[in-house]
């Protein structure tokens, strides 16, 4: 929301493209079809890059996944008579989109009695971790440790008690001492990451726990 557009736009579109998802689950979730859930994403976003409603937000709530639920059921609230909508492709802002893909992932999203908002907060979850391994998963190719990372990847979000690190030794032929160690490493970086990513949703660094205690709360139930 700062008033430096140069700055204000790159990081608002990156937000949009990482978190747009949520959004879409939580418009099907009332009941609206495939194209409509589109139309209406498509078309929330476009409000909201060219506007800036951003800066309207309160700071003192400071989570931008609070700020885009709110802001998707006032555009929800306006958009119920269709002689004004702004059809997906009609608007001056268009967000490249991949909409096939959102359909499919909403289709095996869990079918039970989640709330709206329940699973908008539960697709941010997914999202927002989803988006960690992305970045983790690059650093290792970058640093040449791809196999490792494949290999290592399912331990990330288990109990150390679960993790067979003597297999994990047979798998890159190392150690059991050097799998502990390279588990215990990942795991690291993945909280780091985790939590570099919260901070990105949040305009208080002093929110990150509270966030991070959400996230978890979202697979819960």
């Amino acid at each position: 929301g700062q008033a430096d557009a140069m700055a204000r736009e790159p990081a608002l579109d990156e937000l949009c493209r990482n978190y747009w998802y949520p959004i879409y689950a939580y418009i099907r979730r009332l009941g609206r079809s495939p194209h409509d859930a589109e139309d209406l994403t498509q078309g929330f976003f476009a409000k909201l890059l060219d506007k800036n409603f951003v800066a309207a937000a309160e700071r003192e709530k400071g989570k931008f996944r609070t700020f885009l639920l709110t802001a998707v059921k006032r555009f929800l609230a306006n958009e119920w008579d269709r002689a004004n909508r702004k059809k997906r492709g009609g608007h001056a802002t268009h967000l490249s989109l991949d909409w096939a893909q959102a359909d499919q992932r909403y289709q095996v999203d869990p079918a039970d009695a989640l709330s709206p908002d329940r699973l908008y907060d539960r697709a941010w979850a997914v999202t927002l971790l989803e988006r960690v391994l992305v970045r983790l998963r690059q650093e290792n190719a970058a640093e040449g440790k791809s196999a490792a990372f494949e290999a290592l990847k399912p331990f990330l979000t288990v109990g150390k008690s679960a993790i067979p690190y003597s297999e994990v030794a047979k798998t890159l032929a190392i150690t059991e001492e050097a799998a502990r160690v390279a588990v215990h490493r990942l795991r690291r970086r993945y909280r780091a990451l985790l939590r570099d990513e919260v901070a990105q949703t949040l305009s208080h660094p002093g929110q990150v726990e509270e966030e991070m205690r959400a996230l978890l709360e979202a697979f819960a139930g």
